[in-house]
C-alpha cells in the first residue's frame, strides 16, 4: 500500500463536513415535519451517511474487492481514491474518473435531484398555508416530486461511488419511498376527495410526460 492509498481514506473531516452539507442541504429543500417527512428525509441522511463513511472513512467495499481486483488489474491499487469509482475501475478506464461520462451524469443528476426537491417545497408550503392541493409548478408535472428529487440525488451517487452497503439501502429506499407517496396519495384523496382524483387522474406519479397538453383544470377553479 502506497502512501496516496494511506492518505485517501481516515479523512473524518471529510465525512462529517461532506455529509453535514448534503443533509443540511436537503433539510432546507424540504423542512421536515410530519412523522412521513421525517421518514423520507431519515432514510436519505442514512444513505449520504454511509456514502461518505466508504468515500473518505474506511473503504469496506474496496476491501472486499481488493482481491478481485488486484487479480483483474494487478497495476491497480484498490486503495487509491480514485479506485473507489468504481464503475470507472471495473471497466478499465484509464485517467481522471472524474471527467467520465458517469460522473457527468452523476453530477447532473446530484444537481437536478437538489433543484427538485427546492422547487417542489416552495409549491407544497404554499399549498399548505392556503390548506390547498399542491398541483401547480412541478407538482403540476409529476405528483411526487420530493421522492423522485430523493432517488435521483441518490441514483447519481450510486452512478459516481456506488459501495456494497449503498447499492443495498438503494432499492429499500425506492420501496420505502413508493409506499410513503401511497400513503400520500390516500390522505390526499380524503381531504381533497374529486378535486385530488381528477389531478391524479391528469398527472403522472413518478415520470413526467415529455409530450402532450399541459396540467389539467381541476374542479372548482
Amino acid at each position: 500500500m502506497n502512501h496516496e492509498s494511506m492518505s485517501a481514506y481516515g479523512l473524518w473531516s471529510l465525512v462529517i463536513i461532506n455529509s453535514a452539507v448534503f443533509v443540511i442541504f436537503a433539510y432546507s429543500f424540504t423542512k421536515p415535519s410530519s412523522p412521513r417527512d421525517w421518514r423520507s428525509f431519515g432514510g436519505f441522511s442514512a444513505f449520504i451517511v454511509a456514502l461518505f463513511t466508504e468515500m473518505y472513512g474506511i473503504p469496506l467495499t474496496m476491501y472486499v474487492l481488493s482481491g478481485y481486483l488486484q487479480r483483474r488489474f494487478p497495476q491497480l491499487d484498490p486503495l487509491t481514491h480514485d479506485a473507489g469509482h468504481l464503475w470507472w475501475t471495473l471497466t478499465g478506464q484509464h485517467g481522471n474518473p472524474h471527467f467520465g461520462v458517469l460522473h457527468i451524469l452523476s453530477n447532473i443528476l446530484i444537481f437536478g435531484g437538489f433543484i427538485l426537491l427546492s422547487s417542489a417545497w416552495r409549491v407544497l408550503y404554499a399549498a399548505q398555508r392556503a390548506h390547498t392541493l399542491a398541483a401547480s409548478g412541478v407538482y403540476a408535472r409529476i405528483r411526487h416530486p420530493q421522492y423522485v428529487g430523493f432517488i435521483a440525488i441518490m441514483f447519481g451517487f450510486l452512478l459516481q461511488w456506488p459501495t456494497i452497503l449503498t447499492l443495498v439501502m438503494f432499492p429499500l429506499l425506492v420501496w420505502m419511498y413508493v409506499q410513503l407517496a401511497h400513503t400520500e396519495e390516500a390522505d390526499a384523496e380524503r381531504e381533497f376527495g374529486d378535486t385530488y382524483r381528477a389531478y391524479a387522474a391528469h398527472t403522472p406519479g413518478w415520470v413526467p410526460r415529455l409530450h402532450g397538453a399541459g396540467p389539467a383544470p381541476l374542479p372548482g377553479r
